[in-house]
C-alpha cells in the first residue's frame, strides 16, 4: 500500500528493500509512504520487497494483514504513537 506525500527526502545509509510486514516505509523515488504486509509482484517468494530500497520509519501495531481489507478510495489514516 502506497500514500503519495509532499515530502522530499535523501536515501538513507541503512535503506531496505525487503523488509517484514508491517514495516513503515518512506519510498524516495515515488514520493510515497509505504505500508508493505505481505508478498509484492517483485517478492521472492513470500518476503516484502519493495521495488527499490526505502527509509525505514518505524512499524505499524496489530496485524498488518488487516491492510488487505482496505480497497481503492477507502478513506485510511496514519497517526504516530506516543
Amino acid at each position: 500500500m502506497y500514500f503519495i506525500v509532499p515530502i522530499h527526502a535523501e536515501l538513507e545509509p541503512d535503506a531496505q528493500q525487503v523488509v517484514p510486514p508491517g514495516t513503515i516505509c518512506y519510498w524516495i523515488h515515488g514520493q510515497s509512504l509505504a505500508l508493505p504486509f505481505g508478498p509484492t509482484p517483485v517478492s521472492q517468494g513470500n518476503e516484502c520487497r519493495l521495488v527499490t530500497k526505502t527509509n525505514i520509519l518505524g512499524k505499524l501495531e496489530g496485524d498488518p494483514r488487516i491492510l488487505k481489507s482496505i480497497r481503492d478510495g477507502d478513506e485510511v489514516r496514519v497517526e504516530v504513537a506516543e
